[in-house]
């Protein structure tokens, strides 16, 4: 046993999302996520796309402006468990964010094994920066920039929550210990070592003063991602910090994308309470 009463199969098991979905299934998100998406970009013509927001290849964002001046801004980090993905797949979020007055800016990131979690964490930090810095540039409030992120993105929102001037964020299906992360077949690619995982886990780090920050769920997601979730939320108000845990029932994985993406969404809710 390696972990949690867990030997290896099984601590591989409770990590793998795609088994847990089916692989059909999740094809089939990504397919409608990537029309949806081309039907946004094809639909602003203002965006401003492959933004650098630092010197490496994969440090680049796309900006999608509301049309309202001074709006609220939402940075949303892919996942991916850290290897995998690009940015593009995710412009449909714009479908409730940018009707509502939102900007919505996507933010691209090294993957491993060409990066260890150390960069990976300091690209996100340093994308986030960039956004307030130049967000009077980009016709936005730069005291109202927020940060979403899912699965891996979850666990890269956590770690952003450390920029002071972010005015909140929403973490989903994150990760927030790595420790079995190392322990499992992801660190195939990741290569985390003790010390690296402790460092890049939010829950051994919790900033001393953030913005609110929501950590949400699906409950038909694998058990060790509810409890990560659950546990980084308790840990997360322990220590005097301002933010809820939203638990979700009927989402898996990869469903619980659509709370963001629908204009009646509840994760879209949570951001609209936030901004509020």
């Amino acid at each position: 046993m390696i972990y949690r009463g867990m030997d290896r199969a099984t601590l591989d098991a409770a990590y793998n999302n795609t088994a847990a979905v089916g692989i059909p299934k999740r094809d089939a998100y990504v397919a409608g996520w990537s029309a949806r998406s081309d039907a946004i970009r094809a639909k602003i013509g203002t965006a401003r796309l492959d933004v650098r927001y630092g010197a490496t290849p994969r440090e680049r964002l796309d900006f999608f402006p509301c049309g309202r001046p001074q709006a609220p801004t939402l940075v949303y980090v892919h996942g991916g468990y850290w290897q995998f993905n690009d940015k593009e797949p995710y412009a449909f979020m714009g479908e409730s964010l940018l009707p509502a007055g939102f900007n919505l800016v996507l933010v691209e990131y090294t993957l491993a094994p060409e990066a260890r979690m150390d960069r990976i964490v300091a690209e996100i930090r340093r994308s986030v920066a960039w956004v307030i810095d130049h967000a009077k540039e980009l016709d936005a409030d730069p005291a109202r920039v927020f940060v979403s992120g899912h699965s891996a993105g979850g666990h890269l929102t956590a770690e952003a929550m450390q920029e002071p001037r972010l005015a909140g964020g929403i973490a989903i299906s994150g990760l927030f210990d790595l420790e079995p992360i190392r322990l499992c077949y992801l660190n195939d690619k990741l290569g985390l070592d003790p010390a690296e995982a402790q460092r890049n886990s939010p829950i051994h780090h919790l900033p001393k003063r953030a913005a609110p920050l929501v950590v949400t769920v699906g409950l038909d997601e694998l058990p060790e991602l509810v409890r990560q979730s659950k546990e980084y939320a308790e840990a997360w108000r322990k220590a005097g910090l301002k933010g809820h845990y939203l638990p979700l029932a009927g989402h898996e994985h990869f469903s619980i994308l659509e709370e963001l993406a629908r204009p009646d969404g509840k994760i879209f809710g949570a951001l609209q309470e936030l901004a509020r």
